[in-house]
């Protein structure tokens, strides 16, 4: 194993970590020094480093920017209609006391397809409230399903941020990584958020604070959620259409003519507009909110997007210098020596940044980074696909006082630091595993 390239990758993961956790730089431009540093050291000439930033930079954002950039579009008009108060109050009215926790659960799982974590998380913690003053039962029984919900979408199915720049990055199908992501995430939902929400409540008790967040109230204000749902499902379903009449699965089923349509309307890019003018319309132009009203809480999503799509750009970066100064290649054939898969590998990475410097999207990048040159060719899509799912689960795990998530959820459900690593940090530990596992066991099918 060349030493030289060994030094080379370590000292950009350490460069990487320090910038952002002693110097408390940015991690777009932490990850853009890191990889040229790899250049460096790896001996690549000087003008070559440079075009290999140009290269990963341009290569990765081509797709992510116009998909990342419509999602938040997407999320903000869906927040801005009350749209998932409308499907969380349906849930729970079906359910009752009795099944709240997994209609929380689901409400979560749904409603951060386009909505962000946090996002989401503060318009529905009024609900949890509610229903804690009702039944006096400890609040952790509610904001636990919640909270699995809303972390297993976030990282697990596109059209969120995260796998859709890994899967970019790993170059993997997203109507698979859509596919798998749901089958993975179900599972996962389950165990780490009506079980451990109901083990966890029943060892800490928590009340809902006295003040009341202001948020409607009125069913009338509300949109119906049949138009919800249907507006949210529209792209995930055109997307994983997609993925299947391209497949060999339709091969003999579907003409070609219908299959090119099918690649064009199905394609991520042509989806989201889709389900964007649908919500622009049904939840903006139709319920009478004004134009300039819709401009401009379209224009406000796109700056949280643009952090996003930037990072996942440096991600892009480091994955190039990997590639180009050799040392994928040779990492490949290291791991492959030692008999260590790649799934393992890429959950390892993920979960150690993780643990690290806290944020999940910046391990998600820097995993995907990492494993990218390790992809031989023989490596087929649905593989692809569960690597992404692999990373994601490894960048979920232990949620400790370096993640923002963390204090969100502690401030919000009125957690000490303590109560808090019992419950949030146990559940996205939990969350990571299970989610692995079942990784792990879908791909001793495919492989």
């Amino acid at each position: 194993m060349d030493n030289t390239l060994l030094l080379a990758i370590f000292s950009g993961i350490a460069i990487l970590l320090v910038l952002i956790l002693k110097f408390k730089f940015q991690a777009f431009i932490a990850l853009l020094i890191a990889s040229i540093s790899v250049g460096i050291l790896a001996g690549m000439p000087p003008d070559e480093i440079i075009t290999t930033v140009q290269a990963g930079m341009g290569s990765t954002l081509g797709f992510v920017a116009v998909v990342v950039g419509l999602g938040a579009m997407f999320g903000a008009i869906l927040e801005y209609s009350g749209g998932a108060e409308a499907v969380a109050g349906f849930l729970l009215s079906k359910t009752k006391n009795k099944g709240a926790s997994w209609a929380l659960m689901v409400t979560g799982f749904f409603i951060a397809i386009p909505v962000f974590f946090d996002v989401a998380f503060i318009i529905l913690v009024p609900l949890i409230y509610s229903l804690q003053r009702k039944t006096k039962k400890s609040l952790l029984l509610y904001g636990i399903p919640l909270l699995a919900g809303l972390a297993i979408t976030h990282a697990f199915i596109p059209p969120t941020p995260g796998p859709v720049a890994v899967a970019d990055i790993l170059k993997a199908d997203l109507g698979w990584v859509i596919l798998f992501g749901f089958i993975v995430g179900i599972p996962t939902a389950i165990i780490s958020g009506p079980l451990f929400g109901k083990y966890i409540a029943q060892k800490i008790h928590i009340d809902a604070p006295e003040e009341i967040l202001a948020h409607p109230t009125a069913t009338e204000e509300l949109p119906s959620v049949g138009m919800i749902i249907g507006i949210i499902g529209l792209p995930i379903v055109l997307i994983v259409f997609n993925t299947l009449l391209n497949s060999p699965l339709a091969e003999g089923f579907v003409s070609y003519e219908v299959a090119a349509w099918m690649k064009m309307i199905g394609h991520p890019f042509v989806a989201l507009i889709l389900a964007n003018l649908l919500a622009w319309y049904l939840l903006g132009i139709r319920k009478s909110v004004a134009k300039e009203t819709l401009l401009k809480i379209t224009t406000k999503s796109l700056a949280p997007a643009g952090i996003i799509i930037l990072l996942t750009g440096a991600g892009g970066v480091f994955k190039q210098m990997l590639i180009n100064t050799g040392a994928g290649d040779m990492m490949a054939n290291y791991f492959s020596d030692m008999g260590l898969s790649t799934l393992l590998f890429a959950f390892i990475v993920a979960a150690l940044v993780r643990i690290l410097q806290g944020s999940a999207t910046v391990a998600m990048i820097t995993a995907a980074g990492v494993t990218a040159p390790l992809l031989l060719a023989s490596v087929g899509p649905m593989e692809k696909a569960l690597i992404v799912i692999a990373i994601a689960a490894g960048a979920s795990i232990l949620s400790h006082v370096n993640d923002s998530g963390f204090w969100l959820v502690s401030k919000y459900l009125g957690l000490s630091e303590k109560q808090t690593f019992r419950s949030w940090t146990v559940m996205t530990t939990i969350l990571a595993v299970t989610g692995f596992t079942t990784v792990w066991v879908l791909s001793l099918f495919i492989t």
